[in-house]
């Protein structure tokens, strides 16, 4: 659910609510091109679709490291969980 943001001072505040856990690596990746690239509505339309494709890259790049972060912290959790005597449950972690 989004909820549009409101001004407090010079600080916009953004607040986005997921159901069933976190948020997906692809909300991510979505928030941070957003982040890092941005135009203003007055920006010439060519630069502005320039921007706009730039950020879509940014996002896919973005995506990928943070779906490599995940699978990187699975493996390292899973070996110290097989390490503290549960191979059955690392197992299990690892394929998640």
């Amino acid at each position: 659910m989004l909820v549009e943001p409101a001004q407090v001072g010079t600080f916009q505040v953004d607040v986005e609510t997921s159901n069933n856990g976190g948020h997906s690596p692809e909300f991510w990746a979505k928030r941070a091109a957003d982040r890092i690239v941005q135009a203003a509505d007055t920006t010439h339309p060519a630069i502005r679709d320039q921007a706009n494709a730039f950020k879509v890259a940014i996002e896919l790049v973005v995506l990928d490291h943070i779906n490599r972060a995940i699978k990187c912290d699975r493996s390292t959790i899973s070996y110290l969980v097989s390490e503290a005597g549960h191979p059955k449950l690392a197992e299990h972690l690892r394929r998640l």
